[in-house]
């Protein structure tokens, strides 16, 4: 990319380790929800949404020049990405190792432009606004409109993507369920979003948004809640194997670490940091998380769909 970034790097844990130091009582409702999903998928039977939904999204657009301003065909594109990806629907998912591709899952989740916004009005489901601010950080300042940037829609209806500059070679972040609603969605920078314009390889796939928005249904990375400096770290997920820390780039299989051979390291999961050409996949275990997340935390965002709880 033409700032230098040529290694994923999200800042989802980094934000989320802010945010429970400011407000203690993200932490608390973060572990409630931890014990309440645990609690579900610990049962005889299967908790999963049990017809597809949509999620309603806005696209936030805040630019500081025209190069930033992405044009409506790019943001449609990144949101047949989301629908591909968390459908296993994507083209790529024969990639898969064999030794896997019986864990490849679809999560019956869609992801649609918002057509009513707010307050009802007919709406294209996206914003633009115009900053002085030449690159955001991880502080949520792009999602205040005292701060010059745009404050969330409604987060317990619609899924809030904010798209900007963001810098020190950060792609995206997201915030996980349970936390403050006024800064609740998912960040990524203008160069990584879509598959389109300004989107610049390696991460022109649309991936970024993928990996984010699994964080903001409650998905850890692959390698942890760090960055993987000990092999306890876990992602929660049974079927994801223990890997030591995250994979850059377009590896090969297999990547073998703690001691997770022969198949090694499940690179190719969106929950991993490598290139966008090289990541396909959910996993059952995954998705099983993910509904949980939607029959919980996240249930709001269904509205008027139906879901169930099936054996």
């Amino acid at each position: 990319m033409a700032d230098g970034i040529k290694v994923r790097n999200c800042a989802t844990m980094e934000v989320f380790n802010r945010q429970v130091e400011a407000f203690p009582e993200y932490r608390r409702a973060q572990a409630s929800i931890e014990n309440h999903i645990n609690s579900l998928l610990d049962q005889s039977r299967s908790f999963r949404l049990s017809e597809p939904v949509k999620i309603q999204v806005v696209v936030h657009v805040v630019y500081h020049d025209e190069t930033q301003n992405i044009s409506e065909e790019q943001i449609n594109s990144q949101i047949v990405v989301l629908n591909e990806d968390f459908r296993a629907m994507n083209p790529d998912r024969s990639k898969v190792p064999e030794v896997w591709s019986g864990l490849v899952a679809d999560s019956l989740i869609g992801f649609e432009l918002a057509k009513v916004g707010p307050n009802g009005e007919p709406t294209n489901g996206i914003t633009r606004t115009e900053t002085m601010v030449e690159s955001f950080g991880t502080d949520d300042q792009v999602k205040d409109s005292a701060r010059d940037g745009i404050s969330p829609w409604a987060t317990d209806r619609y899924l809030n993507i904010w798209v900007c500059s963001l810098g020190n070679s950060i792609l995206g972040y997201a915030q996980f369920p349970g936390g403050p609603v006024e800064t609740d969605g998912v960040v990524i920078d203008y160069r990584a979003f879509g598959t389109m314009g300004s989107a610049q390889t390696p991460f022109n796939l649309g991936r970024t948004a993928t990996h984010e928005v699994g964080h903001y249904l409650n998905l850890s990375h692959i390698f942890g809640e760090g960055r993987g400096s000990s092999c306890s770290d876990s992602d929660y997920v049974k079927d994801t194997p223990n890997q030591l820390g995250p994979n850059y780039q377009k590896p090969s299989f297999p990547s073998i670490s703690c001691d997770n051979g022969p198949h090694g390291d499940m690179f190719m999961n969106y929950m991993d940091y490598v290139d966008d050409d090289s990541m396909y996949m959910f996993t059952e275990g995954q998705v099983a998380r993910i509904s949980a997340t939607m029959l919980g935390p996240r249930a709001s965002l269904i509205q008027n769909e139906r879901t169930e709880i099936y054996e």
